[in-house]
């Protein structure tokens, strides 16, 4: 891989990785025009990998919200009064809640590298996950009261993980689409829905890459290279700090209808291309 197009993927993770748009999804459909095997191995394991860059900007994004939560798990731990900490409670919510992606994860490998990363499958996902995405916007836009952070329950963080899982599975219905559409769902504000988001991806993405990185290292080496794959992860981890900002500013004042209208272009001019086989699949 060269650079040039090792700067352009990391660009386009770090905008799409916290956006309810699929990253996973759009670096496929990057890759693919590019010419590279989006089914390769090497590629797999280079889209996880600079995934990290973007957690990595997440992690020191909310920095001062992890430290407050994990002191008070720990507490909770040891004290009876500090588990009736919301903090306390929310640590185990992200534990929990990220079971489901993990056990989606390791049982269905082998499916997730392989068939379910054609374009026909992320072309459908985004179009069916953009309506999901309406009525769960729909569905906050009619609360009376909105649940907040401290509110959030050891079983919301369960609905939210299991939504989570879905993304692996189906590229196109993005991570952050399905988790923040959970949220919505359960009645939260679009700036927690959104926080939760984040929350809960930061293991489940940490766990994803880092495994990459280690056991498909010789892949990277032999497929795209080592000084592009780090290339694309700083890069992604500079435009995702920039994003994060912009995105909880954006939801805190719109609602996310200009992301399911963007979704739905996206998947109809992908269908077209693969139709009119401009695009393999």
């Amino acid at each position: 891989m060269n650079w040039l197009h090792a700067i352009l993927l990391g660009i386009i993770e770090g905008i799409t990785e916290f956006l309810p748009v699929s990253s996973t999804g759009h670096l496929n459909i990057v890759e693919k025009l590019l010419g590279y095997d989006i089914d390769s191995r090497g590629m797999t394991a280079f889209t996880a990998v600079i995934q990290v860059g973007a957690i990595i900007a997440a992690i020191l994004y909310f920095w001062k919200d992890i430290v407050r939560i994990a002191v008070a798990w720990v507490r909770g731990l040891v004290s009876a009064e500090a588990r009736t900490d919301p903090d306390c409670t929310l640590g185990w919510g992200v534990i929990v809640g990220s079971i489901p992606v993990a056990v989606v994860g390791l049982a269905f490998k082998d499916l997730i590298e392989g068939p379910l990363r054609s374009m026909w499958v992320i072309a459908i996902a985004l179009f069916v996950w953009s309506f999901a995405m309406w009525a769960a916007d729909r569905i906050q836009a009619n609360q009376v009261v909105a649940k907040e952070m401290h509110h959030v329950s050891v079983l919301d963080a369960l609905i939210i993980g299991v939504f989570q899982a879905l993304a692996p599975l189906f590229p196109g219905v993005s991570r952050s689409g399905a988790t923040i559409s959970a949220g919505l769902m359960l009645g939260f504000d679009r700036v927690t829905a959104t926080r939760l988001s984040f929350f809960m991806g930061i293991p489940a993405l940490v766990a994803a890459g880092g495994l990459e990185a280690v056991g498909s290292a010789g892949d990277i080496s032999d497929a795209v290279g080592w000084g592009p794959t780090i290339i694309a992860t700083a890069v992604s981890f500079v435009v995702a700090y920039a994003s994060i900002a912009w995105l909880l500013r954006f939801v805190s004042k719109n609602s996310f209808t200009s992301f399911i209208v963007y979704r739905i272009i996206v998947a109809l001019v992908l269908l077209g291309l693969l139709a009119g086989g401009v695009v393999s699949a």
